[in-house]
């Protein structure tokens, strides 16, 4: 990912617990691809939840 993209421009996913989206973040660079939840409580819920 190219450094300084402002946030409006960054990747974004749907949580498949409660369906919000979600942005890319700096802690997530190299893992950006296997992250699937919003959070910690939504990976607790699980995907049929939402």
């Amino acid at each position: 990912m190219p450094r300084h993209r402002p946030p409006s421009q960054r990747p974004h996913k749907l949580c498949p617990a409660c369906g919000r989206p979600f942005a890319w973040r700096k802690r997530w660079e190299k893992v950006w691809d296997a992250v699937r939840w919003c959070s910690d409580a939504c990976r607790r819920r699980g995907a049929g939840a939402g």
